[in-house]
């Protein structure tokens, strides 16, 4: 099916628009998306947790990584995992096709995803961040900047799930997003320092949003430790526009 012309319409027009589409998704998902919330917890107290129990009361520094990297894991998995998981089943049950034929902004699909994602990795991210800080005796500095990092974190992750899940059959999308958990948990430099990789994986991740992503949550709950490189800025920046443009031209191109 082609994609619709759509005749531009003013900012209010389209922000309307915008907010039906995202109630539009949350009403449609309504016996879901509690589960995914608390899933989503879960996931980022358990994880907090579990790392407990396998380094038992770590010193001052890996402490600050591991209380750090339960709300950056919840963050990625929600956009990585879930979203090419969600945006398959609206491919297969139709309801991406019929959106596809509303005179809507494409760009108003693509942000009504992505504000439902963030909204349901939030409350996991931000109770993870509480289990991290007491369980492995942490006292944060949380930045300002907090309100504008979480999003894009989850922003970029999702784009780039959202991306996959349009241009892969809805199977390879779930089997990849299954890999993208292995490699997430355990080789991500999120919850320990990028020193500790092989060198050839360092080099992979130095180009990859993953360890940025994690450096900059580090940098804005932990301000008065960790800074984030300008190298990974300009590389996280860079995974951001590309990530946009791929979703948009994804969603736009013809099905």
């Amino acid at each position: 099916m082609s994609a619709t012309t759509v005749t531009p319409l003013s900012t209010p027009t389209s922000l309307r628009q915008l907010g039906l589409l995202v109630q539009w998704q949350l009403r449609r998902g309504a016996d879901m998306v509690p589960f995914l919330v608390v899933v989503q917890v879960l996931l980022s107290v358990t994880t907090v947790f579990g790392y407990g129990l396998l380094v038992g009361t770590p010193p001052p520094d890996a402490a600050a990584y591991l209380a750090t990297g339960a709300a950056t894991v919840t963050l990625i998995m929600v956009g990585l995992v879930m979203t090419p998981q969600g945006v398959g089943q609206s491919k297969t049950e139709g309801s991406l096709a019929w959106m596809r034929t509303l005179p809507v902004p494409r760009w108003a699909y693509l942000a009504s995803d992505l504000v439902v994602w963030t909204l349901i990795a939030l409350p996991g991210s931000v109770l993870g961040v509480v289990a991290g800080a007491w369980r492995f005796d942490v006292t944060l500095s949380i930045s300002p900047w907090i309100v504008l990092a979480a999003p894009l974190v989850s922003l970029v992750a999702a784009t780039v799930g959202y991306s996959m899940a349009l241009l892969l059959k809805p199977q390879l999308a779930a089997l990849v997003s299954q890999v993208i958990v292995f490699v997430v948990l355990l080789f991500s430099p999120i919850s320990f320092p990028a020193a500790r990789l092989p060198q050839w994986l360092g080099v992979v991740h130095d180009w990859l949003p993953i360890q940025p992503m994690a450096e900059l949550m580090r940098a804005m709950l932990l301000s008065d430790t960790f800074q984030m490189s300008t190298r990974s800025s300009l590389v996280l920046a860079a995974w951001t526009v590309v990530a946009l443009a791929g979703a948009g031209r994804a969603l736009a191109r013809r099905s």
